[in-house]
């Protein structure tokens, strides 16, 4: 797989994962997140195990350094994997494993990570990183998806473009956002386009539904309508 990037929101708690590649289907087996623990995402050679295993050993209490580097130990294959992410507490890990293939690498920032392999230059991930920190200003997913195209514009997957994800984790068990774009000739260009309709009504739609809180949500038609209605914007 090529390019991520993985942070958490300081002011929010929310997690956020934006990835692309030349692959097919990389939301599917990169991003991982879960309610107040963390986020992961696994990529090169992806061994997808690293995020779930990594989850479970962090609810328990490891931080992020310790559950990857535990998962890492047992996996035959980790020189050619990269696996990179952020906890609750804002650590973050990041590994490129020795035989990955160039350029490949990562860096990192506070309560921010990116990564990438077979990508066109290390640009690619500096840029990423380098816009959003610059952009600290903007909504969160869109700071997320404002660093991925500026790591696409960057040169990107030197193989090409396919798929691209959005990963938002809220304080809710399910996902706040999980929007993917499985095989499209410009992946991050749709990724873009889907989030503004998402942005719209169906980011307000979601503040409606069942949570933690609030098993049942807003049931009543009119309520929620009103309620879509003043958060619209928000």
């Amino acid at each position: 797989m090529t390019w991520s990037i993985v942070a958490r929101d300081p002011k929010s708690g929310r997690f956020g994962i934006a990835v692309s590649t030349c692959a097919f289907a990389v939301g599917a087996i990169c991003p991982w997140s879960r309610a107040g623990i963390g986020a992961i995402s696994t990529q090169a050679h992806t061994n997808p195990m690293h995020g779930p295993l990594a989850m479970d050993l962090m609810t328990r209490g490891l931080p992020i350094t310790e559950a990857l580097a535990m998962t890492l130990a047992h996996d035959e294959g980790r020189e050619i994997r990269q696996v990179h992410g952020v906890d609750a507490k804002g650590n973050t890990f990041a590994h490129t494993g020795a035989n990955c293939v160039d350029w490949c690498g990562h860096l990192t920032g506070e309560n921010v990570t990116v990564a990438g392999n077979m990508l066109a230059g290390p640009a690619v991930v500096a840029d990423t990183l380098a816009s959003y920190e610059a952009h600290n200003g903007l909504e969160f997913g869109d700071r997320l998806l404002t660093a991925l195209e500026a790591g696409e514009a960057a040169g990107g997957d030197k193989r090409g473009k396919q798929s691209a994800a959005l990963l938002i984790q809220g304080s809710e068990p399910y996902a706040e956002a999980d929007i993917r774009i499985d095989d499209h000739p410009e992946p991050v260009t749709e990724l873009r386009r889907l989030f503004g309709i998402y942005a719209g009504s169906r980011r307000a739609y979601m503040r409606t539904m069942g949570g933690i809180g609030d098993f049942a949500g807003i049931v009543d038609d009119a309520e929620r309508e009103d309620f879509m209605a003043q958060k619209q914007d928000n």
